[in-house]
């Protein structure tokens, strides 16, 4: 079984390199990353579309006509949807998610962006975030792609990771210190 896992691994991340040199070669690198976001957003927010992109039962035909269809009504650009058509004749449309989101970071990492996540126990403002964001990048001294969720369990504070480093401002991390120092003596 972890041989198949490697091999999806390395096929996605081989399929996502050649997404990136086709849509750098084509000049439509800006596109086809707005239409990787799109197509993983509607892979996120929809259970049943999710389920078709898994399905194994669904014939090559079948999957192409669907891909054809959603790709005229998003309008989609032409070399994306061939991507994805190519895809389903190479058998690897059930990797789609995974060889998307790969190409989305190698996007980021071309640009020279640092990935950053930031978790907060309340939610915070549009502004806040690019507060954050500015001075991890002033800090970092790189552009800063940051994904941000909201945590209930922290109590209060923040989790910031960015590459390696990690700051934990949380109070839940605080008490977890306490207890175990509670516990040690």
């Amino acid at each position: 079984m972890s041989n198949n896992k490697e091999f999806s691994s390395t096929s996605a991340s081989r399929y996502s390199l050649a997404l990136y040199e086709l849509a750098e070669e084509a000049n439509l690198l800006p596109q086809i990353e707005e239409n990787s976001l799109a197509y993983l957003s509607l892979i996120d927010q929809s259970k049943e579309f999710n389920s078709f992109l898994k399905d194994p039962t669904l014939s090559q035909n079948i999957l192409t006509d669907i891909n054809n269809r959603i790709s005229n009504n998003f309008k989609l650009e032409n070399l994306f949807k061939n991507f994805l058509n190519f895809l389903i004749l190479k058998r690897r449309y059930f990797y789609t998610e995974k060889i998307l989101k790969n190409f989305i970071e190698i996007c980021s990492e071309k640009r020279g962006e640092l990935k950053a996540e930031i978790k907060s126990a309340k939610s915070l403002t549009q502004d806040e975030i690019k507060k954050i964001t500015d001075e991890l990048s002033n800090n970092f001294k790189s552009k800063i792609k940051l994904n941000y969720k909201q945590d209930e369990s922290l109590i209060g504070g923040l989790i910031v990771q960015v590459g390696s480093t990690m700051i934990d401002t949380s109070i839940k991390s605080k008490l977890q210190q306490i207890e175990n120092r509670m516990i040690e003596a």
